[in-house]
């Protein structure tokens, strides 16, 4: 099946976003693609500052917007991630919609990013975020396919979980910066694919030189034996490719990881 990784120039302007969105979505949709992501907090600019601003309840504005795009154009679409607001408190979190536009999928950042490289950069998302508490799958015809967002990339554990689910495609939209993304973006990527014998999707905002948090971009796709199939740029685009679940068998049968691990002596669970 074919994959669309939309790497969206994000604005101030939460309409202007939301816009441009939607009509990549429709271009994607058009050129055959049936499941289709967006990048990391798509609707907004990412930085702490403007979490609380652009903040929303799901459902909300921007979620409904993606829920009609997604009834139209009759697809799986992965929502990159919004500010949400629930409760008093504020989540980095990601929607799924499903070819009637139904909501198959919330998952809040588990992981908050909080960094601190002297000399580079700082930065400390639970600030204003509070993280969340689970894991995120949802089903497709195609496969079952596994969420995270950014950070969370950097935890084998929940990958492995993942994959130990039955997941066979991985998406995480995220938004590294210009020092940890050269350094670690596709380095992490495919790590995560090769472990665990399966796809693994990126989804960038694109390069924006005079944002406050100025994102890496590079939208990428890694097949189970870790070679990147599909990348992008800085700029905004579209990538295209083809999830290929026939070679991903092939793989794991060729070097059955899987069924030789050694549960007697580790193992990793998923606690809730």
């Amino acid at each position: 099946f074919r994959l669309a990784l939309i790497q969206l120039h994000v604005s101030a302007v939460k309409s202007d976003n939301l816009q441009r969105a939607c009509g990549l979505v429709r271009e994607a949709s058009a050129k055959g693609a049936k499941l289709v992501a967006l990048p990391e907090c798509f609707n907004s600019p990412y930085g702490t500052q403007y979490f609380k601003e652009y903040a929303e309840k799901i459902p909300g504005e921007s979620t409904q917007k993606l829920s009609d795009v997604a009834k139209e154009c009759s697809i799986y679409l992965i929502g990159g991630s919004i500010p949400e607001e629930d409760s008093g408190k504020l989540y980095n979190t990601c929607t799924v919609f499903g070819p009637d536009g139904a909501l198959l999928a919330k998952h809040r950042k588990v992981h908050l990013f909080d960094i601190n490289v002297p000399g580079k950069i700082q930065f400390k998302e639970s600030e204003t975020l509070s993280p969340g508490n689970s894991f995120s799958m949802f089903d497709t015809p195609y496969c079952k396919v596994g969420l995270g967002i950014c950070y969370d990339m950097r935890f084998a554990e929940m990958a492995q979980i993942y994959g130990q689910k039955g997941c066979q495609l991985l998406i995480y939209p995220g938004a590294f910066n210009m020092t940890t993304g050269p350094a670690h973006w596709e380095l992490l990527q495919r790590g995560r694919a090769v472990d665990n014998q399966l796809y693994v999707a990126t989804v960038s905002p694109a390069r924006d030189e005079k944002a406050s948090y100025v994102a890496w971009g590079h939208s990428t796709v890694v097949n189970p034996w870790g070679e990147v199939i599909a990348k992008a740029g800085a700029e905004e685009t579209v990538v295209y490719t083809d999830i290929d679940l026939k070679k991903l068998a092939e793989i794991r049968q060729q070097i059955p990881i899987l069924s030789q691990k050694r549960c007697d002596l580790y193992g990793v669970e998923m606690k809730k």
